[in-house]
């Protein structure tokens, strides 16, 4: 019994952080696929997402003392991450260009608790504290993902930050799982000029090129802009792996009056990879024994392709009232466009020969298009003699999505031959048959309240409501994806001081998703429920340049979709289930000493079925995450630094294979040639550890071996 989406159809789920992430807030969508015959025991696919809303987070720079740092992201408060009652982890613009972090795979990967499942080139999910992470927002703003899904490669050029909100971020996000939000935050205007272009080249013919310029537009400043671009083309240690992406982003800020703030901004990425891996490597052989491919080992051939065009438009105005109230309204438009042509490899091969492979190739487009609005207000009010804080606010969206898939002519024949030994040769079939299509309108509406009671000096209490609605109408591969639910989901934290440098919390947080999936009866299950229930106690030190967390937690999950098998029609069937996850998790965030900066996560955990059994074994049980930096006295225009990535022991649900403890390692070091230019290198996977992507579904690949790059980069 398994909680999340298996598949293999011709038209990958796109609601994806390449879609919601990077570019805003699609809303739900569910989607489901027949499977043909052949591939009954390949894993299908469907998706439900939903959008939601939280308060776009306050921009920061890069050196902000870990202690001073302020996060709206979790509950729309002008709050620092100390005063939030929930465990937040923030990954620095330094952070990412220290080690190199380009795409949103790497950067999470250093992130405390989450752990990043690449089941195929270009798609990966994201767990944390035992469920998949569905909620990812843009500057506040996002949607729950029920499967967590990021199709391509998202790049983190534009983002000034990412904010890592551990548990369920339930007060404005009132959708999603108990696992973890994640916040990007995109980069802004600065007031003076500012300009950086960098230069990378790596291993497998890697070359990268990045520029970012801010500048005022007028002089006295009150108009401001910033343009990101960013390119990149490579090969990959994968048989006929090749990607081509690139991302623009360009943002306006005007003062349009001593109070109001008008922000208007654009981005775009494209992805262009061939070679693409749909599924991955089988596991076991017929024998039960284990698959062992060389790490370049593929089942594509080099006529396969992924695409990927995503774009966003907003428009956001801020007014700051004279009793020191803010209002915002931002309207949002997004359009999204996938179009692939793939191969999906299935079967059990046979050890001596290799036959026993079987192919679906299959060709598909999806055309989505987004429209969202949202309104709030906040600021502080003064009640029994103190200072209180309180939000309320608004939003509503509405999305299109439009799909068609056909499968190849090819479909169900046997692999040329053994796939260790195959060269990826394999003739473009015709692709004519109908594979199905969907065509969905979703709509969302929701209304929040929250408030931060100081009820003492040392004590505050946090409250809040959250209701939403969420309908969708229309098909999807031949079931309906009509929906009505709404719900009421409450938030409740407190924070209290025992001294002026350590704070203890709570929080109690309450959500449900909405579900797309069906039962043997084509009927829509009910949606699934959920709590995050979180103690801790934070510390800052060295006036505020460290900081330190440590949380207790318990989530559960009723309901909750679980894939059970296909009927004689090859659709899916489902059915809810119970999950619970408990555990520990310690943050260490800041500056040790000064020059030496440490960003250190553990998480030990333990995830239950209804019936106490061990569930989700593809989750580590235990995870500890560590990079630090040194600037070197000695050599002042000299940083060292170092990534450790550390977790234990991992299992399939459904077959039998694992993988052993794993530590990985990687090396970084920078030197300033001069006030504008430094050079920097990089290795990954010092070690040359051979291991899998993934255990999440029931095919895997192996991960890159050791790899280098260098980069030079001119600031000014």
């Amino acid at each position: 019994m398994q909680t999340r989406s298996r598949f293999a159809r011709s038209a990958p789920v796109p609601v994806a952080l390449a879609i919601a992430l990077q570019f805003g807030p699609p809303v739900a969508r569910a989607q489901s696929a027949a499977v043909p015959a052949s591939a009954a025991s390949a894993p299908v696919a469907t998706d439900t997402t939903l959008p939601t809303v939280t308060v776009t987070g306050e921009a920061q720079g890069p050196d902000a003392p870990a202690g001073r740092r302020r996060s709206d992201s979790a509950l729309g408060l002008d709050l620092s991450v100390r005063e939030t009652p929930q465990s937040i982890s923030v990954i620095t613009r330094n952070q990412l260009d220290d080690f190199h972090l380009s795409n949103v795979n790497a950067a999470l990967a250093s992130a405390t608790g989450i752990n990043v499942e690449k089941v195929e080139t270009d798609r990966t999910y994201y767990t944390a504290r035992g469920f998949d992470i569905t909620n990812f927002q843009l500057d506040g703003v996002g949607l729950p993902m029920t499967f967590g899904l990021q199709n391509g490669d998202l790049d983190t050029a534009m983002f000034e930050r990412i904010d890592v909100i551990h548990g369920a971020a339930g007060l404005l996000t009132a959708t999603g799982n108990p696992s973890a939000t994640v916040n990007f935050v995109r980069k802004r205007p600065t007031a003076a000029f500012q300009a950086s272009v960098g230069l990378t080249a790596g291993s497998w013919n890697d070359v990268r090129l990045d520029a970012d310029v801010s500048t005022p537009l007028t002089a006295d400043g009150r108009v401001r802009g910033r343009v990101v671009v960013a390119g990149e083309d490579s090969d990959s240690y994968l048989d006929r792996y090749h990607l081509r992406k690139g991302v623009a982003y360009g943002v306006v800020e005007a003062d349009i009056g001593p109070s109001t703030l008008l922000t208007a901004g654009f981005s775009r990425q494209n992805n262009r990879p061939t070679g693409v891996m749909w599924g991955a490597l089988p596991l076991n052989y017929t024998d039960g024994s284990r698959t062992n491919y060389a790490r370049s080992t593929s089942t594509s051939p080099d006529w396969t392709y992924w695409n990927t065009d995503t774009s966003i438009g907003f428009l956001t105005l801020n007014h700051q009232f004279d009793n020191g109230w803010t209002a915002q309204l931002q309207a949002t438009h997004k359009d999204d466009q996938q179009r692939g042509r793939m191969v999906y490899v299935y079967g059990t091969p046979d050890r001596s020969t290799g036959d026993g492979l079987s192919i679906w190739p299959s060709t598909y487009t999806d055309v989505a298009s987004q429209n969202l609005v949202d309104a709030r207000a906040h600021g502080a009010f003064e009640l029994f003699g103190r200072q209180h804080q309180l939000i309320v606010g608004a939003l509503a969206a509405r999305a299109g999505t439009r799909e068609q898939s056909y499968n190849g002519d090819t479909l169900g024949a046997a692999l040329p031959e053994d796939l260790a030994t195959w060269d990826g040769s394999l003739t473009i079939p015709s692709f004519d048959s109908d594979g199905g299509s969907s065509r969905i309108v979703d709509k969302q509406r929701s209304v929040y309240l929250a408030a931060h009671w100081r009820l003492r000096d040392d004590l505050a209490l946090i409250t809040g409501l959250n209701h939403t609605e969420a309908e969708s109408t229309g098909e999807s591969y031949g079931a309906s994806s009509a929906r009505k639910n709404s719900r009421l989901s409450p938030h409740v934290g407190a924070m209290w001081d025992l001294s002026p440098r350590v704070s203890a919390y709570a929080s109690h947080t309450a959500l449900f998703t909405p579900q797309s999936q069906q039962d043997a009866q084509r009927q829509r299950l009910a949606p699934a429920t959920g709590t995050s229930d979180e103690l801790g106690l934070k510390t800052d030190g060295l006036d505020k340049r460290l900081m330190a967390t440590v949380a207790v937690f318990r989530s559960r999950q009723q309901n909750l979709a679980s894939y059970v098998g296909v009927d004689s029609q090859g659709n899916s069937i489902y059915q809810g289930a119970d999950f619970k996850s408990q555990g520990v998790e310690l943050e260490l965030m800041g500056e040790l000493l000064p020059g030496w900066s440490v960003n250190a996560g553990y998480t030990q955990l333990a995830i239950h079925d209804e019936a106490g059994e061990p569930a989700r074994r593809f989750t580590p049980r235990q995870r500890l995450q560590f990079n630090t930096t040194w600037q070197v006295a000695q050599l002042p225009g000299l940083k060292l630094g170092a990534q450790l990535n550390w977790r234990s022991s991992i299992h399939s649900d459904d077959v039998d294979a694992g993988e052993p403890g794993l530590l990985l390692v990687d090396l970084m070091a920078r030197y300033q040639l001069s006030r504008q230019w430094s050079v920097s290198a990089q290795v990954n996977n010092l070690t040359d550890r051979k291991y899998l992507t993934s255990l999440y579904w029931t095919q895997s690949y192996y991960a890159a071996p050791r790899n280098y790059s260098v980069s030079l980069n001119w600031t000014y």
